[in-house]
């Protein structure tokens, strides 16, 4: 316990899709996220193979497959795999991650939402479920993976509403809630970051946002990834192409047009990022998004053909 209060944990960068209000994710272990870390998001954290042990907080203990973690803002956490070297543990984490501010907008002032204002409250300490709670998250979890437009919202509330319904299924885990300043590891990301939002439409040099930061290119370089788990062109790419998104779906703006607007110099290259980052093409997108929205806002009883 006392070595994990020591360690001073890493800040994650979180990053959502402009089509989605929370994230949702599934990773392999080992891998670069899963490490000990912080982030100022509430992170609801599913290990879905292997065993070891887990640290959340100042707590340390075992985990199993099954393991549903609910953590608030900041509270470092990492799950640490027994298995040989050189094992690779497919898809062992599943998780959802959502700001504060978020929770905030859609619980507003209902009064139903009580017991899930609690919910947040508690997960400050972080919180473990246990029985038909964790059996059923678990099942919501993997379902909200699948789901898209209106259906990942209803599913994210029922999400919420299944792990706060009992709490004699679940129990706080760490002794304390996370106290500990803004680094100057936080500080330097966040000026990094900034930069990128504020000029990600025009050439950016790694040379430039080094000095901003006062590191050297090759260092920074290294302690971008580090901390984003991107490289820095990769990272200002998903920048571009998530600009790009959001014009694809609230304007009529011509796709070469919206090309050239944020940041990209030719069609090819633009389309090429799209796909890697979004997993289909601008116009694919573009209708996707249109066809979402117009099954959103259909009157009731209306019947839609296939996709």
């Amino acid at each position: 316990m006392g070595i994990v209060r020591r360690l001073v944990p890493h800040h994650e960068v979180i990053v959502c899709r402009p089509s989605e209000s929370f994230r949702w994710n599934v990773h392999d272990y080992p891998h670069h996220l899963a490490k000990w870390h912080h982030h100022p998001e509430y992170e609801l954290h599913l290990i879905q193979s292997s065993s070891g042990t887990m640290m959340v907080g100042d707590h340390v203990g075992p985990f199993s497959a099954g393991c549903l973690v609910l953590t608030g803002p900041d509270v470092p956490h990492n799950w640490v795999s027994d298995i040989p070297p050189g094992t690779v543990v497919p898809e062992r984490d599943m998780l959802v991650q959502f700001s504060a501010d978020f929770a905030d907008r859609i619980l507003g002032d209902f009064a139903e939402l009580e017991d899930v204002r609690t919910l947040l409250a508690e997960a400050a300490y972080g919180l473990v479920f246990t029985g038909q709670t964790a059996r059923r998250g678990a099942r919501l979890l993997q379902e909200i993976g699948q789901a898209r437009g209106p259906s990942r919202m209803v599913l994210f509330l029922d999400l919420l509403a299944t792990l706060a319904a009992d709490p004699t299924e679940r129990s706080t885990l760490s002794r304390r809630t996370p106290a500990f300043p803004a680094s100057q590891v936080e500080e330097r990301i966040e000026i990094a970051l900034a930069y990128i939002a504020k000029n990600y439409a025009s050439e950016i040099r790694l040379g430039t946002v080094a000095d901003l930061c006062g590191m050297e290119p090759s260092a920074f370089s290294r302690w971008f990834k580090k901390q984003t788990g991107h490289t820095f062109a990769k990272f200002i790419n998903r920048t571009r192409v998530y600009s790009a998104c959001t014009r694809l779906t609230q304007t009529d703006q011509p796709i070469t047009d919206i090309c050239f607007e944020v940041g990209f110099n030719n069609i090819a290259n633009f389309n090429r990022q799209f796909v890697k980052f979004c997993d289909q093409t601008p116009s694919a997108y573009r209708r996707s998004a249109r066809r979402i929205a117009s099954s959103a806002i259909a009157p009731s009883g209306a019947v839609h053909g296939p996709a």
